[in-house]
């Protein structure tokens, strides 16, 4: 029986216990809140947020455009006359001057045809002299006529008013008088007749035909010269001769193609660009380029880019003018043309973590003083983890990098490191 006491004395023991040790628990348990009461609640509501500031970054590598190495100047030989070629002085490849010739043709056709119209000038010139001379010893001969039919008609001007007079006296018949009258208008007459010749001969050009053949043959001269200067083919351009398809003793027609000079000096690239590229160079006066397998960057001048798409090829057209004096770019080469340089790579990147879209627009968050700015971007080029803005966002400013998803405009946080 004594057992029996001692062991439920032991249980009612360790159950008073079990109730004290529940109730210590419960009552640390409602005591927690309190322990909590003394921190502001504000600060309790700071988020979390990490920073890092804005930096310029290299996007890309500079913009290449694959181009064409062409002459500058492309100028065909031509022919401006008929003949045969005679002498050729110039071969294709070598280097030709303005002014050089390049072959001649035979010029005995056309010295024969020169000695034809010499000797007919000097025909022609013989015979207006001797057409000159009587012209003149006729003028001579009316104007002696002239002078006498005058001395006539004075004569006899004087002997009709003094038979006159003898008329009136009744000295003299009338048959006088008007055999008189009769003398004297035929001497009128014979003078007004040899005055219209000597005014003929003085305004009419009887030397007319003469001197129409004396000019078609100084014509033909001047012609056979220059006729005789074409015959010796000549460079227009500075340039190397490309092409000279011609023989000795080929005969050759007027307007011919008998070759072509490239001008390699300066030279050009050229290149077809899209809409994007020509806008990346608009504005630009030089341009950097290299030849593939080389490391040697060149500038050039953009002589030309196209202001309206080619209806044809749909691109625009560049055009660069580069000083090529020792011949090292030869046309049919390929050249990179650079598009941009290597400072335009460097522009403002934000991670692209970092970037919030909301209802297809992109934003991020900007930490100015102790909140942020909730900023809407607009993004440009992607380079692995970052990516270029355009506008929004400048370089140096605190950018969010962490718990932006969490953020609204003007929010306070709490920069964490």
């Amino acid at each position: 029986m004594k057992l029996k006491f001692k062991q439920s004395v032991q249980k009612g023991v360790k159950l008073t216990g079990a109730v004290i040790v529940s109730a210590a628990l419960i009552t640390g348990c409602n005591a927690q809140p309190q322990a909590a009461e003394p921190a502001p609640a504000a600060e309790a509501q700071l988020k979390p947020v990490k920073v890092e500031k804005i930096e310029k970054r290299k996007i890309s590598d500079p913009v290449e455009q694959v181009a064409d190495v062409v002459s500058s100047l492309q100028i065909d030989v031509m022919t401006k006359v008929a003949g045969d070629v005679q002498e050729i002085l110039k071969q294709r490849g070598d280097t030709v001057t303005t002014g050089e010739v390049i072959f001649r043709m035979d010029p005995t056709d056309v010295l024969i045809q020169k000695e034809k119209a010499q000797i007919a000038v000097s025909g022609a010139q013989e015979q207006m002299k001797k057409a000159k001379q009587e012209v003149e010893d006729g003028k001579q001969e009316l104007k002696n006529s002239i002078a006498k039919i005058q001395l006539s008609l004075t004569e006899a001007e004087e002997s009709y008013n003094k038979l006159r007079n003898d008329y009136d006296q009744g000295l003299a018949t009338e048959d006088q008088l008007e055999q008189a009258e009769t003398q004297l208008n035929n001497l009128r007459l014979d003078l007004d007749t040899s005055q219209n010749k000597l005014t003929t001969l003085e305004t009419t050009n009887s030397l007319a035909q003469l001197e129409q053949s004396l000019q078609t043959a100084n014509v033909t001269i001047r012609e056979s010269d220059r006729t005789l200067g074409h015959m010796e083919v000549k460079a227009t351009v500075n340039g190397v001769l490309t092409d000279l398809p011609i023989e000795a003793g080929m005969t050759l027609s007027a307007g011919f193609k008998a070759g072509q000079i490239q001008q390699l000096d300066p030279i050009k690239i050229k290149a077809e660009l899209t809409e994007d590229a020509a806008a990346m160079i608009r504005g630009k006066q030089e341009l950097t380029f290299y030849v593939p397998g080389t490391v040697e960057y060149t500038t050039a001048k953009v002589s030309y880019l196209a202001d309206v798409m080619s209806a044809e090829s749909k691109s625009y057209a560049l055009e660069l003018e580069v000083p090529n004096a020792d011949r090292t770019l030869k046309p049919g080469m390929k050249a990179q043309v650079l598009l941009t340089g290597e400072s335009e790579q460097m522009v403002v990147t934000v991670p692209s973590l970092s970037v919030v879209r909301e209802s297809g627009e992109t934003f991020v968050f900007v930490l100015v003083g102790d909140q942020v700015e909730k900023r809407k971007i607009e993004l440009g080029r992607l380079n692995e983890a970052h990516q270029e803005v355009l506008s929004g966002v400048s370089e140096g400013e605190q950018l969010v990098v962490t718990g932006q998803h969490q953020l609204k405009d003007k929010d306070k946080v709490q920069v964490t490191q």
